[in-house]
């Protein structure tokens, strides 16, 4: 592994949602990205609002939801971290915001079970890995607006990242072992974020409200920074704050990979645009001493085993009778407590002991809050047999490594995680897609009807016209594994919705909604040279709704396909490619080449992005075009 360097050169979970989700939201208006820096500053007693102006936030109410798939286990302590993440997200909105917004979390009482398993909420890309989640949840709970007009966020803190990854350790299954996958700051510390995280956001202003999802990888494990990324998902680009730019150390930015929420601000021109600005000239935040100054720091940052570890805690007047610190070496093992020498603890100082091997290990510290002053001035005293009340509070992580360079072996690996992965695509096209929409052109892959594509600004988008039949070529041949992710809105009442597809030598047809309502069927064609009409894949049931956008997503391997519909598993087919065939109407010019397909129905094509699984595809674009 290279040596620890700043992440702030790579691409990681917290990224924002790219233009796709926001296109499937067309009718949700679109986001500013910059504020204009001429418009004259609101008065210091306007409202608060979302960053296009349309709703108010003097509260956000935040349903924070821990959302868990069918074939996992909840965390035994999933309440415990929800609730200290909550309280930092509260804390700081309320210090940048001087009270003039504040931030409501309602914690839903029990892990939310999702119907679909891990590897079908990972079908396709991240984007649609948040899609299926959010919808499943945003379905299952109202988080409309209440009578005082909270703008309503749904934040949903996932048990899985988008990718496998054993986010404790941070590694991912890499051929017949792992590797390290997650991000390091200046010294060696951990940070949030990983290739493999997931974690998206996005604020639908015609609905009223914002989704936020943070992957496992960014809050599970409490690394400093972890704060940062829930705040970042789940409040600010859920309420329609974009990255600054130029990019800055500030919670919207690269606040995640350089300090604890805390220590992070949002930037002054950000906070203006939501109509905020200080009641006076030079005004600073709201002083909280208990969120703004207490931090603990593990010393040395990367020890070694045997190594005597321990934690500084500051300010020193801050640390309390009755300290409680607390240890934890894998993410479902107990909290082991440990003892505290009160002196040493007075002068900010905690020994942890040592550790005799590799391991990851997490660290909680709580300080009693002060007492009330009795009659004499000083404090009451604690009334026997009671829990002190809780004062200032840091979570954090750390690696016991024999070289700095060596991660920890994992450790109590969820079975989704840990079964090791042997790459079948070269190495710089692991998880990789190809949008396949940007690279149309409807006259020259237009094969029947007249395809165009929307005038949609910086999105590729494509309008299948209403007719029979009607197709055009995807100009891509695919290579011999593949994952297709296809998002279509019809705009007529729904009928067939074709999606040409290639295994091995044999073209075939995922032929979806065919016939009238209530009557709706779908299958591959042909299989055994059988149509839809007779043969052993044929399902009934109604899949689409008209101008509502549906995620649908083919999985082509060697020896079969599935069709998920909205994450619904809907077609699973076991077979050798060589029963799988194309009916004459369907053809079209290239026999290489996937294709889309419409019967007697318009759709708006919002995305065609294609996965490799095993082998390379190759684009079918003539040279000449290419170049242009």
């Amino acid at each position: 592994m290279p040596r620890p360097q700043r992440f702030v050169r790579l691409v990681l979970a917290a990224r924002p949602l790219t233009r796709l989700l926001l296109a499937l939201f067309l009718s949700l208006g679109a986001v500013a990205t910059v504020a204009d820096a001429d418009e004259p500053a609101p008065p210091a007693t306007s409202p608060l609002t979302t960053w296009d102006g349309r709703h108010p936030i003097d509260t956000i109410r935040a349903t924070v939801v821990y959302f868990v798939p069918a074939d996992r286990r909840p965390l035994p302590d999933w309440r415990e971290r929800v609730e200290w993440l909550c309280d930092r997200v509260r804390r700081f909105h309320h210090r940048e915001f001087a009270g003039r917004s504040r931030v409501v979390t309602a914690i839903h009482p029990e892990p939310f079970r999702s119907t679909a398993s891990t590897a079908t909420l990972r079908a396709g890309d991240g984007d649609a890995t948040f899609f299926r989640t959010l919808s499943e949840v945003d379905q299952a709970i109202d988080v409309g607006h209440d009578a005082d007009g909270a703008f309503p966020v749904l934040l949903v803190l996932s048990d899985i990242n988008w990718r496998p990854l054993d986010d404790f350790s941070r590694q991912s299954p890499d051929g017949d072992g792992w590797r390290f996958d997650g991000a390091l700051a200046d010294g060696g510390l951990h940070v949030p974020g990983a290739a493999s995280g997931g974690s998206r956001a996005v604020y639908l202003p015609d609905r009223g409200r914002g989704w936020g999802l943070v992957s496992g990888d960014g809050w599970r494990v409490p690394c400093r920074g972890s704060d940062c990324v829930v705040y970042h998902e789940g409040i600010g680009h859920a309420i329609g704050l974009p990255h600054p730019e130029p990019a800055d150390g500030s919670v919207m930015s690269e606040g995640q990979y350089r300090s604890a929420l805390a220590q992070s601000w949002i930037e002054a021109g950000q906070k203006r645009k939501l109509g905020f600005v200080p009641a006076a000239a030079g005004e600073a935040p709201p002083a909280d001493p208990v969120f703004d100054r207490f931090t603990a720091t593990p010393e040395p940052p990367v020890p070694r085993p045997g190594q005597p570890v321990g934690l500084r805690l500051s300010p020193a007047e801050m640390v309390r009778d009755g300290l409680r610190v607390e240890v934890q070496t894998s993410l479902r093992g107990p909290w082991t407590r440990i003892a505290i020498d009160p002196v040493a603890a007075r002068e900010g100082r905690v020994a942890l002991g040592s550790f005799d091997r590799p391991s990851a290990v997490a660290w909680r510290v709580t300080s009693p809050a002060p007492r009330p002053a009795g009659d004499d001035g000083n404090e009451a005293p604690q009334h026997p047999g009671s829990e002190p009340a809780a004062g200032p509070t840091a979570w954090g992580y750390f690696q016991i490594r024999i070289d700095p360079s060596l991660p920890p072996p994992p450790i109590d690996v969820d079975p989704a995680d840990r079964v090791p992965l042997t790459p079948t695509v070269p190495p710089g096209e692991i998880g990789k897609s190809v949008d396949l929409l940007a690279v149309v052109d409807p006259v020259r892959d237009g094969v029947a009807g007249n395809w165009r594509q929307s005038d949609a600004e910086g999105r590729h988008e494509l309008i299948a016209p209403k007719g029979f039949g009607t197709r055009l070529e995807l100009p891509y041949s695919p290579p011999t594994a593949y994952r297709l992710t296809v998002i279509a809105e019809p705009l007529d009442e729904p009928h067939g919705l074709a999606i040409g597809l290639r295994s091995g030598e044999s073209r075939f047809l995922a032929l979806l909604g065919f016939g009238d309502a209530g009557g709706r069927v779908s299958a591959l064609e042909n299989v055994d040279g059988r149509n839809v009409a007779d043969n052993p894949t044929r399902i009934g049931g109604d899949l689409f709704q008209k101008n509502r956008p549906a995620e649908i997503v083919c999985t082509v391997l060697a020896d079969g396909v599935t069709v998920t519909v909205d994450g619904k598993p809907w077609i699973d087919w076991k077979g050798a490619p060589d029963r799988l065939s194309l009916s004459d109407y369907w053809q079209t010019p290239r026999q290489e080449a996937l294709f889309l397909g419409a019967y007697d129905c318009r759709y708006r094509f919002l995305r065609a992005t294609l996965e490799p699984l095993a082998g390379v595809g190759r684009s079918l674009i003539p040279d000449a075009d290419a170049e242009r």
